[in-house]
């Protein structure tokens, strides 16, 4: 069987984006997800395996359209308004690309892009996404399971966390002029949470190349936490065993946590979240603990409080 990257499929070949917005489609809770709704060590048992994930009975829920999910964004780095980041992202020079990965690992090295996801085949997974500003989008991504990546480079048994730096380059990126965030972008996982099989670096959605507003070249995507987590034009991947300073948890400490995980019962202290505008949408409907991937995730957090642990 032939297989192609994302960069060698014709466009004859790609599922036309008709056949996204029209159809209604499964949700995939654990095939092993821009949203940039703004901007957590050991390997340990999840409970179901990557195959009894991709055979569980999914939720269906309707794909957002294209244009919202590709013009509707936070993303910082290029203005604060929602529109900004499609008007200003286009700029952004996405290759040659290269990702440095630093820290506590066995194959320290800075990386071409192609060369740290050689041999793995973008798949897609249809992720619902959930933003603190109580809005929502399901997206279809084409990505690899980030633990296909940090096995490639051999995490050491002292390694805890993994930590994700953006691009800082003002001249490509506006936004990085002004002082609403410090520069540059940083996130964080924790390294169960990192090789959990939801937890996706993306390449693509729709079937396409990833928008440079969506966070192209490479970005983090991970479903059962808000999407201030999923770190954009990633340049460095660093394990550590320490847990990391973040951006949003430095912005506002009281506000955004290290976590992230969504959870309906705590409110952000100026609104609700307890319910969600699907963008598209004109209701509201219920927001769902861990965004709906409890039964996959939760275990992650045993005896963990997750109102101090936000």
């Amino acid at each position: 069987m032939l297989i192609k990257r994302p960069n060698q499929i014709a466009s004859s070949e790609i599922t036309p984006e008709s056949v996204f917005l029209d159809r209604r489609t499964f949700v995939a809770l654990g095939l092993g997800a821009a949203l940039g709704c703004g901007r957590g060590a050991r390997t340990e048992d999840h409970g179901d395996t990557d195959d009894e994930l991709a055979a569980q009975p999914p939720s269906r829920d309707e794909i957002t359209k294209y244009d919202d999910a590709t013009g509707y964004n936070n993303y910082y780095e290029f203005g604060t308004d929602k529109e900004d980041p499609q008007a200003n992202a286009g700029q952004l020079r996405t290759r040659p690309w290269s990702v440095a990965v630093e820290g506590m690992v066995k194959r320290p090295a800075t990386y071409a892009l192609d060369d740290l996801l050689k041999g793995m085949t973008p798949q897609e997974h249809v992720y619902r996404h959930r933003c603190v500003e109580a809005w929502s989008m399901v997206i279809p991504w084409l990505g690899v399971p980030l633990a296909d990546v940090l096995r490639r480079v051999e995490p050491l048994p002292s390694a805890k966390f993994v930590e994700f730096t953006t691009l800082y380059d003002p001249k490509q990126m506006p936004g990085q002029r002004t002082g609403v965030l410090q520069w540059p972008y940083v996130e964080a996982l924790r390294l169960d949470e990192a090789t959990h099989p939801l937890a996706l670096l993306v390449t693509g959605m729709y079937g396409k190349t990833l928008p440079n507003q969506n966070g192209a070249p490479l970005r983090l995507v991970v479903p059962w936490k808000y999407g201030f987590k999923g770190a954009k034009a990633i340049v460095k991947i660093r394990l550590t065993d320490r847990q990391p300073q973040t951006t949003w948890n430095i912005a506002a400490p009281d506000e955004y946590g290290f976590y992230a995980n969504v959870n309906p019962a705590v409110d952000h202290p100026r609104w609700s979240q307890a319910k969600e505008r699907r963008v598209g949408e004109f209701g509201r409907r219920a927001t769902l603990p861990f965004n709906g991937y409890a039964d996959q995730v939760a275990s992650l957090y045993s005896g963990m409080d997750l109102r101090r642990y936000f």
